[in-house]
């Protein structure tokens, strides 16, 4: 039976939940709980060769790539080493979701254009303050993606042994 209380979503509320669903931050929660963020999305449209944001800078933001590729770099000397590619329903600036953090990498657009869903982390941190549930399943989805890399640093360490002081990443 029906619930004539409960709430209805527009279709395009429903497409963007679907979308958000998709992303390992986003994925635990409910439409009712990702219906807090909807007004914090802006969409930005980026060009060719433009960074989203340099290692270094304040985590200011997550971003959704809603249409183009990214790459998320490491600058080493006066030298680029791409880590990752990011497409369409891929996230990156993830440790925007903790206070008070610096990127870790660059990102650059290389595809034609590309199109991001932009969440600043101030308001982030907003929706946390007052909804402890979605705080707690965002930082476990952050706690499993930053165990995952972990475990591919580790084994990427094993398989190239002596090329590098893993103990350096504890200092």
């Amino acid at each position: 039976m029906m619930n004539p209380f409960k709430k209805k979503y527009t279709d395009t509320e429903l497409e963007m939940f679907a979308f958000l669903a998709g992303i390992n931050f986003f994925e635990r929660l409910t439409n009712a709980e990702m219906v807090k963020f909807l007004p914090l999305i802006h969409t930005r449209k980026y060009q060719k060769d433009e960074v989203v944001f340099f290692r270094n800078d304040p985590s200011q933001a997550i971003y959704i790539v809603k249409k183009g590729l990214i790459t998320l770099n490491l600058d080493i000397k006066d030298e680029f080493e791409t880590i990752l590619h990011v497409g369409k329903g891929g996230c990156f600036g993830e440790n925007s979701l903790l206070e008070g953090t610096k990127r870790v990498y660059t990102s650059l657009v290389i595809s034609e254009e590309a199109e991001l869903y932009v969440i600043p982390s101030d308001t982030i941190q907003e929706v946390f303050a007052t909804n402890a549930r979605i705080k707690a399943k965002m930082m476990t989805s952050l706690a499993e993606f930053y165990n995952k890399n972990y475990v591919r640093l580790f084994t990427a360490y094993k398989d190239s042994f002596g090329f590098f002081n893993l103990g350096e990443i504890y200092e």
